[in-house]
């Protein structure tokens, strides 16, 4: 009989290079389950519950505290030891009054943020796609997963289309109501998500596009100087300063 669905468990050796778990130790590790991250840019409950907070010692102590549903993300409970965190994603662990968000590194690819009290209401997403919808209305796809509904009133003149791929959304997690927007170009704070400047944020000094072939570039100026990178890899992440803590540049 033919293996239905795919594998529950990683080989260790083949598991991103930033997760935190001795390769040759076992053998085996968790597998991300499918979902709206990369495999290769996400990090399994599981993992950021006993490798990265060191909130438990064994898989079993993990799963236990998983399925106790002590574990919230994005501000909805998660018991899955496989649902796996990306870009942005906010983890909070309700019991010990601690939440963190997921932001690139430029040496870990991707870790957690411990934020202050006042940052767990929001989320940034970024706009990936935008189509027209039936009777006019603009639908949104954010870089989670998320679609977003937004309703204009004039179809035929839709003045609060307002939002471009790459726009930024200050999102609230408990009413998903668009709390700001924030738009992609110069003088807005950015943080690159990819590349070789990954973990990088400053201020965006320009946005080049030298033609239509080639990909936009963006140049952003950080306490590390000046640097490029494809716009693709460039996140806004508020105005003149970050709405979000990021801690090291």
């Amino acid at each position: 009989m033919a293996k239905k669905g795919a594998d529950v468990h990683l080989k260790r050796l083949a598991s991103p290079a930033f997760w935190p778990i001795p390769k040759k130790e076992k053998v085996w590790t968790v597998r991300p389950i499918p979902g709206p991250h990369p495999g290769s840019r996400s990090i399994p409950l599981l993992i950021a519950v006993r490798d990265i907070l060191k909130l438990a010692k064994t898989s079993r102590e993990a799963e236990v505290i998983l399925a106790e549903g002590k574990v919230k993300v994005d501000g909805k409970i998660r018991r899955d030891k496989g649902f796996h965190l990306g870009l942005m994603d906010l983890l909070e662990i309700p019991d010990i009054r601690k939440a963190y968000r997921v932001v690139p590194d430029p040496h870990k690819i991707l870790r957690l943020q411990e934020i202050p009290e006042e940052e767990k209401a929001f989320k940034l997403c970024r706009i990936e796609d935008k189509v027209t919808v039936k009777g006019g209305h603009i639908q949104l796809a954010l870089h989670d997963g998320r679609t977003l509904l937004v309703k204009v009133e004039n179809p035929n003149n839709p003045e609060e289309d307002v939002y471009k791929v790459w726009d930024v959304l200050q999102l609230s997690l408990a009413k998903r109501e668009i709390l700001a927007h924030l738009k992609f170009g110069k003088g807005m704070y950015g943080l690159i998500v990819g590349g070789k400047n990954i973990g990088k944020h400053g201020v965006i000094a320009a946005v080049e596009k030298p033609s239509p072939t080639i990909p936009s570039m963006v140049k952003v100026k950080g306490s590390e100087g000046e640097f490029s990178s494809p716009a693709q890899y460039v996140m806004v992440v508020g105005e003149d300063k970050p709405l979000i803590t990021l801690g090291g540049s």
